[in-house]
C-alpha cells in the first residue's frame, strides 16, 4: 500500500515537489529499484490474451521477460540499476499482510463466479488481483539479472528503505518505486513509473523530498507522523481523519502526541492500543544494511548464459534475447561517459561577479587598467 493518497495530496498542496520527465534525462545515473515491485508490475502488464506468458511446461514467464527487455532499455538509456530485493517483512505489517490475503481470498471466490459464469472480463480483472511476487519469481529474476551483468542487493527487510539508505549515503541518484513511503524512509528522490512501458505512455514522475517538506510545511519528523496519520503498512490510522484534515492537524500541532491531546475523542477515536510510535520508529530507524559497505558492480553480459538459461529453459526466442544480448553490450561500450555535474562544481554567480569586477579594476604589469581601451584587456 505504501502511504495512503499520499500522492494526490501531493498534487494538490505540494505540486511543486513532482515533475514529469523522461528517461533519457537519467543518462548517467545509478539507480535503486524496488524489484518485488517491479516484477508485480510485470506479471500484471506483460501477458497474452489476458493471461500470463508461461512456459511449455506451463511455468510463468512475464516476469522474466519484463524484467530483460524493461532492464536493456534502462541500460540504452544510459541508466546504471541495481535492484533491490525485498527481505523479512517487519512484524508490525503483519497486519497489513493479513489484510492482503483476506482480500485475495475474495477475489478468489469472484474468480470462481466469473468462471462458472464465463464473463471473461471479470477473470481477467480478478486474475490480476490475486498476482502475488513469489520467492521463485524473485530467484529467477536474480539469476537472470545476474547473467545480465546488473547487480542486485537481498535487503534484511524493506526494500524501500534499502533503497532510501543508499540515496541518502550517495551510493545512487535515487529510489524507484511506486510506493510512496520510500519518502518516509527519507530517500531525497523518488522515481515513479520508470519501469512502466513505453506502450503506456506515462512519463516517469520525479519526486524530490526536500521540495515535498517545504510545500507542506513539515519537517521529517513531522512527514512520519503525517504519513502514519493518512495510512501506513504498519498500523491503522484514525478513522474520520482524511488526507485535508490530516494535514491541517500535523501543521498545527507538530506531532501526532500533540493532535491526541487536542482531539475531539467523541467526534474521532484512535485505534485501541495504537502503536504509531513503532510505526514512526520503523520510519526511523528500519533495519538495512550499511550502505558503505555495499559494492555496486555493473559488468558485462554472459550471452551464451542467457540464451542457455532463457531459451533452454523458459523457450524464449533465441533470436530476440541475442538481440537484446547485442544491445547490452552497445550500451555498456558506449554509456561510459559521465554526467556533465559529476565532473564540475557549481560555484556561486555572485563571488563570480565580484572577481571579474576585481580584476577589471587591477593593474596589469604595464600599469594600465584591463578594463577600458585597447589590447589583450578588452
Amino acid at each position: 500500500m505504501g502511504i495512503l493518497n499520499l500522492s494526490k495530496l501531493l498534487a494538490d498542496v505540494a505540486p511543486q515537489a513532482l515533475k514529469d520527465t523522461e528517461l533519457k534525462t537519467y543518462f548517467g545515473r545509478k539507480v535503486a529499484i524496488d524489484a518485488s515491485m517491479c516484477l508485480y508490475q510485470f506479471l500484471i502488464a506483460v501477458r497474452t490474451e489476458g493471461a500470463q506468458l508461461t512456459s511449455a511446461d506451463g511455468e510463468t514467464t512475464s516476469h522474466l521477460l519484463g524484467t530483460f527487455y524493461r532492464t536493456i532499455r534502462l541500460i540504452e538509456n544510459g541508466i546504471k540499476p541495481v535492484y533491490v530485493f525485498d527481505g523479512k517483512p517487519p512484524e508490525m505489517k503483519s497486519g497489513e499482510l493479513s489484510k492482503r490475503q483476506e482480500k485475495r481470498n475474495e477475489a478468489q471466490k469472484a474468480l470462481d463466479k466469473a468462471t462458472e459464469a464465463g464473463d471473461a472480463a471479470e477473470m481477467d480483472k480478478f486474475n490480476r488481483r490475486l498476482v502475488k511476487v513469489t520467492k521463485h519469481h524473485s530467484e529467477e529474476a536474480k539469476q537472470l539479472l545476474t547473467l545480465m551483468g546488473v547487480p542486485y542487493i537481498d535487503a534484511p527487510c524493506e526494500a524501500e528503505a534499502q533503497c532510501a539508505a543508499m540515496v541518502k549515503a550517495g551510493k545512487v541518484y535515487a529510489t524507484a518505486t511506486e510506493d510512496m513511503d520510500a519518502l518516509t524512509f527519507g530517500s531525497k528522490v523518488v522515481l515513479r513509473h520508470l519501469t512502466f512501458s513505453e506502450a503506456r505512455k506515462v512519463p516517469i514522475q520525479e519526486i524530490h523530498l526536500d521540495k515535498v517538506l517545504d510545500g507542506l510545511k513539515l519537517n521529517q519528523h513531522e512527514f512520519m507522523d503525517l504519513c502514519i496519520l493518512l495510512g501506513c503498512d504498519y498500523t491503522d490510522s484514525i478513522k474520520g481523519i482524511g488526507p485535508k484534515r490530516a494535514i491541517e492537524l500535523i501543521q498545527k500541532h507538530k506531532s501526532i502526541e500533540a493532535i491526541l491531546e487536542a482531539l475531539n475523542k467523541d467526534k474521532y477515536s484512535p485505534p485501541e492500543n495504537w502503536c504509531y510510535k513503532e510505526a514512526r520508529e520503523l520510519f526511523k530507524n528500519p533495519e538495512v544494511m550499511d550502505p558503505e559497505t555495499i559494492e555496486l558492480k555493473w559488468s558485462d553480459p554472459d550471452e551464451e548464459g542467457m540464451v542457455k538459461y532463457l531459451c533452454g529453459d523458459k523457450n524464449f526466442n533465441e533470436e530476440r534475447v541475442r538481440n537484446g544480448c547485442k544491445k547490452l553490450m552497445k550500451a555498456r561500450t558506449g554509456t561510459t561517459q559521465g554526467r556533465l555535474d559529476g565532473f564540475f562544481t557549481l560555484l556561486s554567480t555572485t563571488p563570480a561577479k565580484r572577481k571579474v569586477e576585481d580584476k577589471k579594476n587591477t593593474p596589469n604589469k604595464r600599469g594600465k587598467n584591463t578594463g577600458k581601451g585597447k589590447g589583450r584587456g578588452k
